[in-house]
């Protein structure tokens, strides 16, 4: 065999490793541009091959990303390797602006310039913007606008810090189209806020229900980061920000009602998976199943059940303050109603406390209608306010059936939540409850959901907290006062609760209402309270 013969079959058999593996193409033919060492060749890091295997596996990912891990080199890397061994792939790049989408392009043409001359298709259109080769493929980078995609053929959608392209939602409906018969669609930023198309399409992505596999890289994935270069990151950027741009954590860019380390210390404390999920829908998960020792509310939100918002509740253990059961699901009111009371007659006949605005009021009327004795009352004469009176008072024609949540109410709920979360005083074991605290935000003044979110499990939650420290306390004191009028017929034992709430309970008997007689019995007189 020629020289010639065989430096053509090493070229062909090189040609054939390259379209069969794309990281043997990239560590031996991409070139690039490093800021620091010039031009260099491309060799992938572990991480960066794991991540090429999930780019070429699925049909949509997105990459929640650290700063400067080279995703962008491998995505241009990708792109070129998709054009030089298949014919009539259309690469489509839309960032923040067209400079931004430009830099893509860039990396790709440079590479594509340092190609051995044996790789290099034709070149039929090169300029600033595109990359034409003879074999019909393409890419071409545009700048984010509403109707961007709309009448591309798109082979691979790139979006290129994808966290800051506004009105990305509109630029991905108009581009999935043409995606739904057979393209690809690539995302990548570093986070940018809760409530944006990017942290709910990766949310999304890692709860399963959107097609994109949620693709996670933070600092410490660089086999070259150590924590001096995290440490200087927080000097140089701020801890808020380095969070941000390093640890892939999406709440510390935005307006959120609880501190993003306070989420973190509860995620890393006491999320935990429910030991059971069940109910109808599968959506009523448990932590703790009833403790006929304990005593517990349940409080409720109630949404319309038509399929646009949840209803939500939560059982919660009053002493502790720590949740112990949680529902979200869409459920019709009525039978929202016959759910809770099951679920407070089951819990010991716990405090079962509405929210009663609007829909709500169906779910109280059933309730009501139920006969259940523990239902929670509000003041119907001032409703804005929870006093002692309202609890020392019988006259049941003063009090309305659930809690009213009004725009004097809700500031005070919301304060409670966070000043016990800030305490650290409560406990939360749901993955659902802190994912809606995460997109929970001041907008205008008011704390609310972040758009395309719900707060019901919060608003719940908070309501609970609430009335613990107000409802249940001026109750007890009614209860405290009624025991004090006993005094001079005989000792009755009872522990106070260090948690507050006034625990009734003794260290030397079951039954916490009970008066020595002072010959060696007692008598029961918890009829009298």
């Amino acid at each position: 065999m020629s020289d010639q013969q065989n430096i053509k079959e090493i070229i062909k058999q090189e040609y054939i490793k390259c379209a069969q593996d794309p990281v043997y193409f990239m560590k031996k033919y991409y070139w690039i541009q490093h800021p620091q060492r010039g031009r260099i060749q491309f060799n992938l890091y572990p991480f960066q091959e794991g991540v090429l295997h999930q780019f070429k596996k699925n049909k949509y990912s997105i990459v929640n990303k650290s700063r400067q891990l080279g995703i962008s080199t491998l995505v241009s890397a990708y792109s070129l390797w998709l054009m030089l061994f298949n014919k009539d792939k259309n690469i489509l790049c839309i960032a923040t602006k067209q400079e931004t989408a430009k830099n893509m392009v860039t990396k790709v043409k440079f590479a594509y310039d340092n190609l051995p001359s044996w790789l290099q298709l034709k070149a039929i259109e090169n300029n600033k913007l595109s990359l034409k080769l003879a074999n019909g493929s393409q890419i071409k980078a545009i700048g984010a606008t509403g109707d961007a995609g709309r009448s591309e053929a798109v082979s691979l959608l790139l979006l290129d810090e994808a966290a800051f392209i506004e009105g990305i939602d509109e630029i991905f409906a108009s581009a999935q189209q043409t995606l739904a018969t057979g393209g690809q669609c690539i995302a990548i930023s570093t986070p940018y806020g809760t409530g944006n198309w990017f942290h709910r399409t990766f949310i999304g992505g890692e709860e399963g229900k959107n097609g994109f596999i949620s693709i996670k890289l933070p600092w410490t994935v660089h086999p070259e980061r150590t924590q001096r270069w995290r440490d200087e990151q927080d000097a140089i950027l701020g801890p808020r920000n380095a969070a941000q741009e390093c640890d892939c954590d999406f709440s510390t860019s935005g307006d959120s009602v609880i501190e993003p380390d306070i989420l973190n210390w509860y995620i890393q404390t006491y999320q935990a998976d429910p030991v059971t999920k069940g109910g109808f829908d599968g959506n009523l998960w448990r932590w703790e199943y009833p403790d006929y020792s304990k005593t517990y509310m349940v409080v409720a939100d109630v949404a319309r059940g038509d399929g646009k918002d949840y209803s939500a509740c939560h059982i919660i253990d009053i002493a502790e303050a720590k949740q112990v059961a949680e529902y979200k699901g869409q459920v019709g009111t009525r039978d929202y109603g016959h759910m809770l009371v099951a679920l407070a007659t089951e819990y010991n006949e716990a405090l079962l406390v509405i929210e009663n605005a609007n829909i709500g009021w169906d779910t109280v009327q059933t309730v009501v209608e139920r006969g259940y004795k523990n239902l929670y009352y509000s003041s119907k004469s001032d409703t804005n306010n929870i006093t002692m009176d309202n609890f020392l008072s019988r006259n049941e024609n003063n009090l309305v059936p659930g809690f009213s949540n009004t725009q004097k109410t809700r500031p005070l709920v919301i304060s409670k939540l966070e000043a016990y979360m800030r305490d650290r005083a409560c406990t939360i074991q749901s993955r659902r409850l802190l994912e809606e605290l995460r997109t929970f935000v001041w907008k205008n003044g008011k704390a609310q959901a972040t758009d395309g979110y719900n707060d019901d499990l919060v608003m719940a939650f908070g309501i609970g907290l609430f009335l613990r420290d107000t409802a249940l306390r001026f109750s007890q004191m009614g209860v405290d006062l009624t025991r004090a009028s006993l005094g001079g017929i005989g000792k009755v034992n009872y522990l106070p609760s260090s948690t507050g709430i006034y625990s009734p309970g003794g260290p030397t008997t079951s039954n916490p209402w009970q008066m020595d007689m002072g010959n060696g019995s007692t008598e029961d007189i918890s009829w009298l309270i």
